[in-house]
């Protein structure tokens, strides 16, 4: 879909924030990348998530968030990634994020490099890995029981609204 069609869709969140979904071998064995937050951050330590965060002054459109954010943590460029479409939105209700999600393409000869002081590591799994590990759990989050699509990949788990987001992707690509 269209950045103004996700754009016009209603979702819980007060706060907006953008993501890049990024892809790689889309036409043999696709690969998604995330990224691992380092255990020291104040929020989210340890999770994964997709290269993303808040606009700046100068952002103008969420794509445009959503890729400078990809540079700033992955070193990933706009010459880089061509971006194929939005996904709708997701809410967060803990931290009322409205998060726009972006699909984008990487190029084959791109080299993502983790920025340490944003990102402990980057991840990639293909389709048939997170498929394999796709599940509806039950997850207590700040003593709430909340039950939600998980990813549990070579003993990595993707939950909350980065699960969210790749449950929608993979549904959309006919994986799930």
């Amino acid at each position: 879909m269209s950045e103004s069609e996700a754009s016009g869709m209603s979702v819980f969140g007060s706060r907006e924030a953008a993501v890049l979904v990024p892809v790689r071998n889309l036409a043999s064995q696709p690969e998604i990348m995330f990224t691992e937050r380092p255990d020291h951050l104040s929020k989210h330590a340890g999770e994964i998530s997709f290269p993303g965060g808040t606009p700046e002054a100068g952002d103008g459109a969420l794509l445009k968030t959503a890729l400078r954010e990809t540079r700033e943590e992955v070193d990933l460029t706009e010459g880089q990634i061509e971006v194929i479409g939005a996904l709708a939105p997701v809410g967060t209700f803990v931290t009322s994020f409205r998060i726009q999600p972006f699909v984008g393409l990487v190029a084959s000869d791109a080299e993502p490099v983790p920025n340490p002081a944003e990102v402990a590591r980057i991840l990639s799994f293909d389709l048939e890995q997170l498929v394999a590990g796709y599940g509806m759990r039950r997850l207590v989050r700040r003593g709430v029981p909340v039950r939600t699509p998980t990813f549990e990949v070579d003993r990595h788990l993707i939950w909350g609204a980065t699960a969210r987001i790749l449950t929608d992707l993979l549904r959309r690509m006919k994986a799930l």
